[in-house]
């Protein structure tokens, strides 16, 4: 936890109501997102019993387990999940993208909470190895979901990517409660704080969002309390219905629906609500770039799946780990860099460790030439006034989010009073005249920031080929092939 956010949990606390700590959404958000509320069985890895899906706000379907302990039940779940989980996606993947760029549009997949993650990549392991023929075949959509929800699990660990998002995660980003962060992880009491009620504080929401009755937890576990006071008794009535089939059964399997539907629907409701309050940030300026790798990333998958590549291996091996793992890294470095030129207040946080300063220009010379070389190259020089603590060096090289382009190095610091004069020294970024145009660096007056955060063109450590994995890391991996053993799982 930062120092501003811990900031911004006091002041919530004292004011009853969550408190922004970014001025721009960070997160892309589509104009036709899928909404995925999965439910399982308590106790179980991942024993679906209900989902609430769909990407109509008014139209939501609901799906059902009956007998969520019998194998041959899950799967039909999971036939039935497909059947609208793919069409959404085919939806996007029959849009033919133009030669040398991505799908103009990607799927996108809205989950509750972290849970909500945790459940798709489970799903996705135990069904994406299914065989569609011989003993225990499943229908053809069941391993293709498996793959697709595989793949979201996968890309969500990219940081900055918005195919699959935990919508608590995604508003704990943007606001602090007054509330712990595991209570954050309650979308109900989260929503609260955020957005209270008339005549309510955030703490009165929270604490009445904590009745299971009126707000069910959001998944995948539902409430102790429901399972065994309703739930248990519904499946025995399904299971004792079941023999004689008929009315009692279909009564049975409509009275299962109804109890689910109460748990499902408010946290639809929520996660709509949830949707609406993200969309009142202003989109940051590095959204789209970061939507585009997405989108170029569906582009491989859609790619890959028509080519009948394989579905992902259970491990990788060690060359695919140390590749996936550093552009992880990568991505983690860029991403705090575009956030933090993207909102002010993310870039406040860098003023107070001393990685940046903001202030005035007091002072500008848009003529100056540096005469030391054998040609005299143009390096206008700005005083800069600040009232934050610099504690840089002199010849550290900055840059400022108003001009990425441009270096600025620092030539000289002094103090007046409580205030610091930084000299600096300005460099590319204003054509080849020799005074510089005027918009190319900044004027006497302007408020600017500078910052040692850089995102500078890195290239990617090489790493062996797959056949000349060290000795070290196992060796040459076997090529894989999948084998009915990667099915069987524990939940399977």
């Amino acid at each position: 936890m930062t120092l501003l956010t811990s900031l911004a949990r006091v002041i919530a606390a004292q004011a009853g109501r969550a408190q922004p700590t970014k001025t721009r959404r960070h997160v892309h958000l589509s104009s036709r997102p899928l909404v995925l509320i999965p439910l399982q069985l308590a106790g179980e890895a991942c024993a679906p019993l209900a989902a609430m899906v769909g990407d109509d706000r008014d139209k939501p379907l609901q799906l059902a387990v009956y007998e969520p302990r019998d194998r041959s039940r899950r799967f039909e779940f999971a036939a039935d999940l497909a059947e609208t989980v793919l069409a959404y996606i085919d939806g996007f993947a029959a849009a033919e993208p133009e030669e040398g760029q991505p799908y103009p549009d990607a799927p996108q997949l809205l989950v509750p909470n972290l849970g909500g993650v945790a459940f798709a990549r489970m799903l996705g392991r135990s069904t994406r190895f299914r065989r569609t023929d011989g003993e225990y075949a499943v229908r053809a959509a069941v391993p293709l979901l498996g793959r697709w929800l595989s793949y979201y699990a996968e890309r969500s660990e990219a940081t900055g990517s918005a195919l699959l998002i935990p919508l608590t995660a995604a508003l704990a980003d943007h606001w602090a409660t007054g509330q712990s962060a595991m209570e954050d992880a309650n979308l109900a009491a989260l929503v609260s704080w955020i957005d209270p009620p008339d005549g309510m504080t955030g703490p009165e929401a929270a604490r009445a969002a904590e009745d299971p009755v009126r707000y069910p937890p959001a998944g995948p576990v539902t409430d102790p309390t429901f399972d065994n006071e309703v739930l248990d008794h519904l499946v025995k009535a399904v299971r004792d219905a079941a023999a004689g089939g008929g009315t009692p059964l279909a009564r049975a399997q409509a009275a299962t629906d109804a109890a689910l539907r109460s748990q499902l629907e408010p946290t639809w409701e929520l996660m709509w609500r949830s949707v609406d309050l993200l969309r009142t940030l202003p989109e940051a300026a590095s959204v789209p770039d970061r939507w585009k790798s997405d989108r170029w990333s569906f582009t491989g998958q859609v790619g890959w799946l028509r080519e009948d590549g394989a579905p992902q291996p259970r491990r990788d091996g060690a060359v695919a780990a140390a590749r996936r793992l550093a552009r992880l890294e990568r991505e983690q470095q860029r991403l705090a860099v575009q956030r933090a030129y993207d909102d002010p207040l993310v870039m406040a946080e860098y003023r107070l460790t001393g990685e940046a300063f903001a202030g005035t220009v007091s002072a500008a010379d848009p003529a100056r030439l540096d005469t030391e070389g054998k040609r005299a190259k143009l390096r206008p020089w700005i005083t800069v006034r600040t009232a934050d603590e610099v504690v840089l060096e002199n010849g550290t090289v900055l840059r400022s989010p108003d001009r990425p382009g441009q270096d600025a190095m620092i030539v000289d610091i002094a103090l007046s009073g409580q205030l610091a004069l930084v000299t600096l020294e300005l460099k590319g970024g204003m054509g080849q005249a020799k005074v510089a145009p005027p918009g190319t660096m900044p004027a006497v007056g302007d408020e600017v920031t500078y910052t040692t955060l850089r995102d500078e063109f890195q290239r990617a450590p090489e790493f062996p080929e797959r056949e000349n994995t060290p000795w070290t890391h196992g060796g040459p991996p076997a090529d894989y092939v999948p084998t009915e053993d990667d099915a069987r799982e524990d939940w399977s």
